[in-house]
């Protein structure tokens, strides 16, 4: 008879720790942060100089942190006259279809090249 009891006492237990343990989890998964949603790898960002629809004027984004106005003249020019502009800040020129980091530097000067070589865009980040 006493062993019954403790037969049934034991599988009580097992059964409470069981469903605290449950308990706990779904608790803990709640906790659980949601990612974080940005804008599409290629979408401009503020400070992009874009070659406008038809007349070559640009479409401006603020703020310009980088002085992206200053370069506009060079949009639709070869990549390679990025080199000879003396640039003191920080800048880079992104190849078509090119990888880049994630890390936005408002201060930083892009080029955006074309397929064919052409600077496309010119921006901050």
């Amino acid at each position: 008879m006493a062993a019954q009891d403790d037969n049934r006492c034991a599988m009580m237990t097992t059964g409470k720790l069981a469903t605290m343990i449950c308990a706990t989890a779904l608790l803990l998964a709640g906790c659980v942060p949601l990612p974080e949603e940005g804008p599409p790898p290629n979408a401009p960002q503020p400070g992009d100089l874009i070659a406008g629809p038809t007349n070559g004027s640009l479409i401006e984004r603020e703020p310009d942190l980088c002085k992206a106005a200053d370069y506009q003249q060079y949009l639709g020019q070869p990549g390679t006259v990025v080199s000879t502009l003396f640039i003191s800040r920080d800048y880079r020129v992104v190849p078509f279809a090119g990888i880049v980091s994630q890390e936005y530097n408002a201060g930083r000067l892009n080029f955006w090249l074309a397929e064919t070589g052409e600077i496309t865009r010119i921006g901050c980040g």
